[in-house]
């Protein structure tokens, strides 16, 4: 689990997505077959309340995924628990997007999403599907929800701008969860003490420049999401 470790891990952000489409079983595959040590994917909520691995809110044909039902999304756009069943064994960052203009016209904000994706995953432990998983997103409001329903489900802070989000690491420390999850030119060794004194990790995206892998891996954080696994693991030794 990327909360906390000596070592730099590898995740790759909506699989190998530079190689296969992205946040595709085949994406997901080919980055563990790589040698990446998990995923990053992004999980949004259709017209009946399934989950599915997209990053847009809406597909290449124009249709909005709110306003889709499950059954009628495209080809290749596959279920969270058909991506965590590719992953088994491996690590998951499940990034929930939930901001306004997600959830259809005048919907501002669900917790519905936050609710479905704890839904998904705790019948999945009562089956005896041991998943590694670590919940993600920009939304406060999302990640608190996922918190209230599964108190001891990981979570992590997203955050873009740390400039403008001066206190993100307080904030997400007093709010329980285990990681921010910064942007990458926002990571340095400040940043890096600040969060190890929090009891935070630090997993960032996305790096594709294995210099630059290098560089935060001698920071220690705790994870590295990149579109490249392959070309940047060398840089970890690896």
């Amino acid at each position: 689990m990327m909360t906390s470790g000596p070592t730099t891990a590898v995740l790759g952000h909506r699989g190998a997505s530079t190689d296969h489409p992205e946040n595709t079983l085949e994406a997901f595959a080919a980055a563990l077959s790589q040698g990446a040590d998990g995923v990053e994917l992004d999980v949004r909520l259709t017209a009946d309340g399934a989950i599915i691995v997209h990053h847009d809110a809406w597909y290449r044909d124009g249709r909005m995924v709110w306003s889709t039902p499950v059954d009628e999304r495209p080809e290749g756009v596959p279920l969270l628990a058909e991506a965590l069943d590719t992953c088994l064994g491996a690590f998951v960052n499940v990034e929930i997007k939930n901001t306004p203009g997600d959830l259809g016209e005048g919907v501002e904000w669900s917790a519905e999403p936050a609710l479905a994706v704890v839904g998904e995953l705790q019948r999945r432990s009562a089956a005896g599907t041991a998943d590694r998983v670590l919940v993600s997103s920009f939304d406060v409001a999302t990640l608190a929800a996922v918190r209230a329903a599964d108190p001891d489900l990981p979570t992590g802070q997203l955050v873009f701008d740390l400039a403008a989000w001066a206190d993100a690491p307080e904030v997400a420390a007093a709010a329980g969860h285990r990681a921010l999850h910064p942007w990458e030119p926002f990571v340095d060794a400040v940043l890096v003490e600040r969060c190890r004194a929090l009891g935070l990790a630090v997993n960032t995206w996305t790096v594709d420049e294995p210099s630059r892998v290098a560089e935060l891996a001698e920071l220690g954080v705790d994870a590295v999401i990149t579109n490249v696994p392959a070309a940047v693991l060398p840089a970890l030794g690896r």
